[in-house]
C-alpha cells in the first residue's frame, strides 16, 4: 500500500477538517503552463528522481536503482498525495512529491536533475476539503472558493497558498479518485 502523508485531525468544521501536518520532506519541480499541463510536465522529472536519478547520501543505499549508469542511486517509494500549488507568478506551478517518512534532510538523496529540488516543509495547521472527481482547474477553483468561505466563516485566517492534493493514479476511474484542497491557516 502506498504511504500517505501523515496528519492529525484537530477539529471538524462544516465543509472541512482542520489538520496538523508535521514537518515533511518534498521533492518539487517548478513548471510554467496551465493548471492541467503542470502536473504532467512535472511528473516525469519527479518520477525519474524517485526511480533512481539521484545520488544517495547513505553509506549503503537501502535499495539501489537498477538504471544503467546510476551507481550510488537509490529508489524512493512513491507516496500520496502529489501536491500542486500556484507559485508567486501566475501560470507558474510547484508540483511536489512528499517523501517517505524514513528520510531526513541528511539522508534524502540529491537529485541528479537540476529541475528537481528537495526541501523540508515546516509543520503547519491547515484546513482540508476532500472531494472526488476529475483533476481540472474548474474543480480546483470551485473547491478553493468553497474552502476559503468555510474557513472565513469558522473564524480562521488563511496564511499561505492553497494546494491541490491528488491521491490516486490517472488510471483510477474519475468518480473514485480522492482529491483535496488544502489551505494553511493561522494557529
Amino acid at each position: 500500500m502506498t504511504e500517505r502523508q501523515p496528519y492529525r485531525v484537530v477539529a471538524r468544521h462544516p465543509g472541512f477538517e482542520l489538520r496538523r501536518y508535521p514537518a515533511h520532506l518534498v521533492a518539487e519541480v517548478r513548471v510554467e503552463g496551465s493548471f492541467e499541463s503542470a502536473g504532467n510536465a512535472a511528473f516525469r522529472p519527479l518520477a525519474r528522481y524517485i526511480s533512481g536519478a539521484n545520488r544517495s547520501r547513505r553509506a549503503v543505499p537501502v535499495v539501489t536503482a537498477v538504471t544503467p549508469g546510476s551507481a550510488g542511486a537509490e529508489r524512493i517509494a512513491m507516496t500520496a498525495p502529489v501536491l500542486q500549488e500556484e507559485d508567486e507568478r501566475p501560470g507558474s506551478w510547484l508540483v511536489r512529491f512528499v517523501m517517505p517518512a524514513g528520510f531526513t534532510p541528511a539522508t534524502l538523496p540529491e537529485p541528479a536533475d537540476p529541475l528537481v529540488r528537495t526541501r523540508e516543509i515546516p509543520a503547519q495547521l491547515a484546513a482540508a476539503m476532500r472531494f472526488s472527481g476529475r483533476w481540472t482547474a474548474r474543480a480546483f477553483e470551485r473547491r478553493t472558493t468553497a474552502l476559503g468561505r468555510a474557513v472565513t466563516a469558522a473564524g480562521l485566517r488563511p496564511t499561505g497558498a492553497v494546494r491541490y492534493a491528488r491521491f490516486d493514479p490517472p488510471w483510477k476511474p474519475w468518480f473514485l479518485r480522492r482529491n483535496e484542497v488544502v489551505l494553511p491557516v493561522a494557529e
